[in-house]
């Protein structure tokens, strides 16, 4: 059976994933989010950024394509901070004159789609942080208008979570946690602490363990690192394009993350002027919010979902005594935050960041696509497709009741292209999603993965584990279906569906 109503849907998948347990959680605001919680609300994500703009040509790299995706997600502050690599100033001025480029090309960005704000609102929310180098610059009388601004934004009356980007050191998020501390009650603090939703590139100076002990509840997605950046290269957000600087990350297409083509697909127009030369990576910081932009994959829900921004897996890191969103699982089971992909050679390969680079066709091409729409008219642009699935348009996810050995059809008539392309089809089990949560994950068979209609048919509530004889296989678990749609402009441009297959070994009652 289809849930097609948008929160039951989402609802009816939190029963069967773990019962009420968010809920419950939800109720004592001072429990952490559970693994299987599911954010559900409606309109666009919400987001802070703190950035160690200025360090490095990527932080810069990652605010123009934050620009043109300023129409997917709402700012609500854009902060420039400090970080190991930046630690006695900060700036906010790098971030204006982007700013001010972006302001050019908005009257053609919105004449290719709508919701554009204005420079002048970004220019309002631009901000500086601490000024000081970690810990050692925050405390009693050490506010700045970036812990202000973060504050203000996470106490304005909206249902929706705020999340908040860390691109270099977290101290400003750590000062605005010991500002709201000081002056609340511990229900306030507990408030205002599960209002958040924090995913930050490694740790850039001390603040990130600090918050992660002193606020165990927080939200928090995380590879950690001691701060001079030796661990990065196991960091699952390089998977961006970090296999240009890391040659044992193989299986990735490097060749849409270079120089050469950045410079004839980017850096172009008053907005591509302001991107520049890859130094060590491009964009290590854009891995922070591509899970938010609104393309059908909705992993912003539950970072186990995976999407652009990648995937993680809810346990403790090494050192640590409390979950965060993170790498690593269970290997014996190989329930793990690692994605098994084809790679560009045809091999297959198993990683963190293969999580990432699965998607970096797409991911590159749409932002190509919208570089040419700050020059490009609506009809010499590529905008890209509108996808159906069972009569649903939209992009939230479906969710449909299964039972082993009955086939379901998910039929995308309907789907089409805005500028009357032809489309492709692909379908496809993404066979970690999900994992971590506290179910099982099914195993499926796909028919006509390549058509507009498919079938799909599960064949186990669990996939067979390798090798552990005192395994069991839950009677229900999940499968995460998705529909990516392809347009055959230039750039082609890629859209999604998620499907999410509750599977039950027998009818249910």
């Amino acid at each position: 059976m289809i849930a097609t109503d948008r929160n039951s849907r989402i609802a009816h998948w939190l029963v069967v994933a773990a019962g009420m347990s968010w809920l419950m959680a939800a109720g004592a605001a001072a429990a952490p989010l559970p693994a299987d919680h599911v954010d559900d609300f409606a309109g666009r994500p919400r987001l802070v950024v703190l950035s160690d703009i200025g360090n490095e040509p990527d932080d810069q790299m990652s605010f123009v394509r934050l620009m043109l995706y300023s129409n997917e997600i709402d700012l609500e502050g854009l902060i420039a901070t400090t970080s190991t690599w930046l630690r006695t100033t900060t700036n906010p001025q790098t971030m204006r004159e982007i700013e001010d480029a972006y302001g050019q090309v908005r009257p053609n960005l919105l004449r290719n789609a709508k919701g554009w704000p204005t420079a002048a609102a970004l220019k309002a929310i631009t901000k500086s942080g601490q000024t000081g180098f970690g810990m050692a610059a925050t405390g009693e009388g050490k506010d700045s208008e970036g812990a202000r601004q973060l504050i203000a934004a996470a106490d304005r009356n909206d249902p929706r979570p705020l999340w908040v980007a860390v691109w270099g050191g977290a101290n400003t998020l750590a000062q605005a946690l010991i500002d709201v501390r000081a002056t609340r009650t511990p229900a306030q603090v507990a408030t205002f602490v599960a209002k958040l939703r924090v995913y930050t590139i490694s740790d850039q100076d001390d603040a990130g363990l600090w918050i992660r002990q002193e606020f165990p509840d927080l939200f928090y997605i995380v590879s950690p690192s001691p701060q001079g950046g030796v661990d990065y290269a196991a960091a699952t957000w390089t998977g961006i394009s970090g296999d240009l600087l890391n040659h044992e990350m193989l299986g990735a297409d490097t060749s849409i993350v270079s120089d050469k083509w950045l410079d004839a697909s980017i850096r172009k127009g008053p907005l591509g002027k302001h991107y520049p030369h890859v130094a060590y990576i491009m964009e290590g910081d854009t891995p922070s919010f591509l899970g938010l932009i609104g393309n059908g994959l909705d992993s912003w829900r539950n970072p186990s979902w995976g999407g652009w921004g990648g995937r993680y897996f809810y346990r403790a890191p090494k050192g640590e005594k409390h979950s965060v969103w993170t790498q690593g699982g269970d290997m014996f089971s190989r329930v793990t935050s690692q994605d098994e992909v084809t790679g560009s050679d045809g091999r297959s390969y198993l990683s963190d960041q293969a999580t990432i680079w699965r998607w970096r066709e797409a991911y590159q091409h749409d932002f190509a696509a919208r570089m040419d729409w700050t020059m490009k008219p609506y009809r010499e642009a590529n905008h890209n497709p509108l996808v159906v699935v069972s009569g649903n348009a939209g992009s939230d996810p479906l969710t449909i009741d299964a039972v082993v050995g009955q086939p379901v059809t998910l039929d995308a008539t309907g789907t089409r292209d805005p500028d009357g392309q032809s489309v492709t089809y692909h379908w496809f089990h993404y066979a970690e999603a999900g994992a971590g949560t506290g179910v099982g994950l099914a195993a499926v068979k796909i028919e006509g993965d390549d058509a507009q209609k498919a079938t799909v048919t599960p064949t186990a509530p669990c996939n067979p584990v390798w090798s552990l004889e005192h395994s069991s296989c839950p009677a229900i678990g999940v499968a995460h279906i998705i529909l990516a749609v392809t347009d055959s402009g230039t750039p082609s441009l890629t859209s999604y569906r998620r499907i999410i297959l509750t599977v039950h070994g027998s009818q249910p009652k």
